[in-house]
């Protein structure tokens, strides 16, 4: 689906067809005429188009027929059916910048796009160089929000499984480590992608153009720190729980084979005097006792034993 926006009197406004200096925004479901249209109305090379469907593009830029072509990775919540995959993925946005107009297409529902969508009626659409850097500015503060939401879920699993110690805790750590993954790359990549756009100028930017970018490369460090900080804290959470529950393990062994000892000697002494065969005082009014005596005797030592090696 193709959406035009134009900003009119400080007010977003949606339009039908394209006009000079607006916003175009492709958005799901897509159909392949919606983007031979757009491809010969804008003249964009349909390659850049078809590119951004690919879930696992690289952040990346390039410029053909004088249109402008960049790539970046932006958060988003996963919505797979299967338990066992991350809580969130990164996906492609991609930014064309035609001779008059800005165009995003976006494989999955992006929030950076909502956000700017939401404030695209105080950008100025003849100005697109901040316009693109404020798309990535969305996508920064994306990253920094989602991060802050994962650090949140980590301690409430953490928290939940010091009580409980089930495995559904373990498996959610598990999902939260692997979208920490998929965010550790994307931000990297992000982040390289700026500064090789800000050492090529690649959009031609002003001295406040430049500067603002390279305050959205700081931003974009931190956002790499703070989810290396995470990742780092999660791995060794998980370790430690590791050792823990082998631990633990350990001491259940030990007290089960302790058990099993303890059982064991009187059922020999037992297994002993219920031989058919010629045995001491087995004529003896007392040859019941005798044997239980022994039993009771032979359990109480083994057992003070092991509860003087603390096996208990």
């Amino acid at each position: 689906m193709i959406q035009y926006f134009k900003n009119v009197d400080n007010q977003t406004v949606e339009i039908t067809k394209p006009e000079n200096g607006i916003w175009v925004n492709l958005v799901p479901p897509f159909k392949e005429e919606e983007f031979v249209e757009l491809s010969e109305g804008l003249e964009i090379p349909i390659e850049f188009l078809r590119d951004s469907l690919d879930i696992d593009e690289r952040p990346r830029y390039e410029i053909e027929d004088n249109v402008k072509f960049i790539v970046l990775k932006t958060p988003t919540e996963n919505n797979s059916f299967n338990d066992s995959d991350a809580f969130y993925i990164t996906i492609p946005i991609c930014i064309i910048l035609t001779h008059n107009h800005i165009v995003t297409v976006n494989s999955f529902d992006n929030g950076a796009i909502k956000k700017f969508l939401s404030s695209f009626q105080k950008r100025h659409p003849d100005k697109r160089n901040m316009m693109v850097l404020k798309i990535f500015e969305k996508i920064v503060q994306d990253f920094l929000d989602y991060l802050k939401q994962i650090n949140h879920r980590r301690n409430q699993y953490e928290t939940s499984l010091y009580e409980s110690n089930s495995n559904e805790d373990l498996l959610n750590l598990m999902r939260i480590q692997k979208s920490l993954v998929y965010f550790m790359t994307a931000l990297r990549s992000n982040e390289l992608l700026m500064i090789k756009l800000e050492r090529t100028n690649f959009l031609t930017l002003t001295d406040d153009e430049r500067e603002f970018l390279h305050d959205l490369i700081v931003d974009t460090s931190q956002a790499v720190e703070m989810a290396n900080i995470y990742t780092n804290i999660l791995t060794s959470t998980l370790d430690a729980f590791a050792s823990v529950i082998s631990n633990n393990l350990n001491n259940v062994m030990k007290r089960l084979t302790s058990i099993t000892i303890i059982l064991s000697l009187p059922a020999l002494v037992a297994s002993v005097y219920g031989m058919n065969v010629e045995i001491p005082y087995m004529h003896s009014p007392h040859a019941f006792y005798i044997p239980m005596i022994l039993s009771l005797i032979v359990s109480v030592i083994i057992s003070w034993y092991f509860m003087k090696k603390k096996w208990f």
